[in-house]
């Protein structure tokens, strides 16, 4: 078994466990972040009868509050998949993760294929090829005896935390506000725990599935009509407790709310 091999069923295997996932051995670990997309890649191979399709990415790592939270300066791209997208008033169980946490996002749905052979890719060019926005909570799950330790190409061999959403209703692109200007805030039982807005998003949403359409492409892999992506956390990760009542709420956008019991 390769080395891409071996890691992905390390992951997979502890995934599949909601076993804390320890830093790899030194043979195993990806070296870079290249190695870390190709052992992702494999993981889903492996995961897909568990998790269902790829519908979708998420980015991390958009905005100066989670940069500076993880300690990696830069976006970093997971799946998302069939079984793992839920609808607002979702009620979702805290035992299915190891430790939970949820962020604000925009989410977009694709009204058009982004082909590796149109990159590069502009802010601009992406906006054309979005159908319509969503308010999204991204799940994320600590899946890490130690996070900090990991580094961040096994963080992204193993998705980058990813572990679902739920989304809002559709707003069009044609009628939705924005998204540079619009504020998300972040309710935890009622309260307020976090906002951001828009442009905290690498100055905008778009620029970050620009960011993603580019490094598909540099793989070969485009973007495909239907498929989701969230753009990325206009606040710093909120972990969760059981019985923990969710909403975030994006003006002009709407609001998406789940609950984990």
């Amino acid at each position: 078994m390769d080395r891409t091999a071996a890691a992905a069923k390390a992951i997979a295997s502890a995934r599949r466990n909601r076993a804390p996932l320890a830093a790899l051995p030194v043979d195993l670990a990806p070296a870079d972040e290249e190695e870390g997309y190709q052992v992702q890649r494999a993981v889903h191979d492996l995961l897909l009868p568990k998790i269902g399709a790829l519908v979708g990415y998420k980015i991390g790592c958009t905005s100066a509050v989670m940069q500076e939270y993880l300690g990696i300066d830069h976006p970093c791209g997971g799946g998302v998949f069939e079984r793992g997208v839920h609808e607002s008033g979702a009620e979702l169980k805290i035992s299915d993760y190891v430790r939970v946490g949820v962020e604000c996002e925009i989410a977009v749905k694709l009204a058009r294929d982004l082909a590796p052979g149109e990159a590069p890719f502009t802010a601009e060019w992406v906006a054309e090829a979005v159908a319509e926005y969503y308010p999204a909570i991204e799940i994320v799950d600590d899946r890490y005896a130690k996070w900090e330790a990991m580094g961040a190409p096994t963080l992204i061999a193993d998705d980058f935390f990813a572990a679902g959403c739920v989304l809002g209703k559709p707003v069009p692109r044609i009628t939705a506000p924005d998204l540079h200007d619009v504020k998300g805030r972040a309710l935890i039982n009622g309260e307020e725990m976090a906002s951001g807005t828009g442009a905290d998003v690498l100055g905008h949403p778009h620029h970050a599935l620009a960011w993603l359409a580019n490094h598909l492409a540099a793989e070969g892999k485009g973007l495909h009509a239907g498929q989701v992506v969230l753009t990325g956390s206009l606040v710093k990760t909120i972990w969760l407790n059981a019985g923990d009542s969710v909403v975030m709420e994006l003006a002009g956008l709407g609001k998406v709310k789940a609950t984990f019991a």
